[in-house]
């Protein structure tokens, strides 16, 4: 990131996660309610497993907000784990864990149990596993709320829904993103087509009935999102590098697309590339498959970015793992887990997006104070609509 700097901190069963989000202008409101129901929704959709009864997550402002606006330096969020009570003896941050307190010696295939505990020379993967947990994604979706607020004051408006789970497919969405963003917030699998929820309910349904998880495929879609955010000139500054970046780094994204994406390599050039018209008022583009942006900037389409989950590792059934230090064959030790997280990794990947779409937003206009923020974006727009 450049302007936006998140860093998180917490474990999956710790007494809490935090976020700090640095860099946000001075006079940004921000409500609790907000970040609560971006709480609410990452912890729901059908499929998900028993902790998400449990938490209940609620954010806490520490640092960086007076009278619901931000003070232009610092903001520090926390999520406190319920679960924690029932894990002091295993994660108490001083107290000295007991023999028999929960250690994972049994790598899970699909985790990063494995991988970690050889980088940290381990024989125990609690450490590992702790972090690692898509638990920590709460942090996230709290400042990416914060970031969604940014972009909404702007006019920028975000969705993010389900459009694959298993073999089924939703069909595209393709306009009234406003009128698709409420079916997918009804629906359980956050799917904006009814008949396609029903089908991605039934099929996740299934997969519980075999001990078994299902991954899939999440859109965030973001309109209203001005031309010329990111850059041409840096490789690191490309936006849809950075956006790529945000959204392939939530755990079990295995691939992340812009616009077509993939499906352009199976094309020819006149079927993928985008004619360019002007309405009298702006340029503008009849097709979008670009997903928004052309050459590391946005082109005043909406953005469109795409990741496919792969189906949560930890299952029912165990596979097959090795114990650390005995190297016998053992089925792999199995912690909570989802039939299936794709609704909520939707979520996750709004509050990615919005993430680096603000960040972008803010490199462009600058300003110490969201007064100057508006400013510098409407003289920008005036700029453009002059053209």
């Amino acid at each position: 990131m450049g302007r936006l700097q998140l860093t998180t901190a917490g474990e999956s069963h710790g007494p809490a996660l935090v976020a700090v989000l640095a860099g946000l202008p001075h006079g940004l409101q921000v409500t609790q309610e907000a970040i609560d129901r971006d709480l609410a929704r990452r912890q729901a959709g059908f499929g998900r497993g028993g902790r998400m009864a449990l938490e209940q997550d609620r954010v806490e402002v520490l640092a960086g907000l007076r009278g619901g606006r931000t003070l232009g330096a610092p903001l520090a969020l926390a999520v406190r784990n319920r679960d924690f009570d029932r894990w002091r003896d295993v994660m108490d941050p001083f107290a000295q864990p007991t023999a028999e307190a929960k250690a994972l010696t049994r790598p899970r295939p699909g985790h990063v149990d494995l991988a970690g505990a050889l980088k940290l020379g381990l024989t125990d993967a609690r450490d590992v596993l702790e972090r690692s947990s898509a638990r920590s994604t709460a942090a996230r979706v709290a400042a990416g709320s914060v970031a969604k607020a940014l972009l909404a004051d702007c006019g920028v408006e975000l969705m993010a829904h389900v459009t694959r789970i298993g073999e089924v497919v939703a069909p595209a969405v393709q306009q009234d993103f406003v009128a698709a963003r409420e079916r997918a917030e009804a629906s359980e699998v956050r799917c904006a087509d009814p008949g396609a929820s029903a089908a991605m309910h039934e099929a996740i349904a299934a997969a519980q009935r075999d001990g078994d998880s299902l991954g899939g495929v999440v859109e965030v879609i973001a309109w209203n999102v001005p031309p010329g955010l990111g850059s041409h000139a840096e490789w690191s500054e490309r936006l849809d590098g950075r956006l790529a970046q945000a959204v392939m780094s939530i755990q079990a994204i295995k691939g992340v697309e812009v616009g077509l994406g993939f499906a352009a390599s199976q094309q020819r050039g006149s079927q993928v590339h985008d004619a360019i018209v002007h309405d009298g008022r702006r340029f503008r583009r009849p097709t979008n498959r670009a997903g928004g942006i052309e050459g590391g900037l946005t082109n005043g389409e909406p953005v469109v970015v795409r990741a496919a989950m792969k189906p949560i590792p930890t299952l029912a059934r165990p596979l097959p793992s090795v114990d650390f230090e005995t190297k016998q064959p053992f089925d792999a030790q199995k912690e909570r887990t989802d039939a299936c997280a794709v609704p909520a990794a939707a979520v996750v990947a709004e509050a990615a997006v919005a993430l680096a779409l603000a960040d972008a937003l803010l490199d462009k206009t600058g300003g110490d104070t969201m007064d100057e923020v508006r400013a510098h974006l409407r003289a920008f727009e005036e700029q453009l609509a002059a053209r």
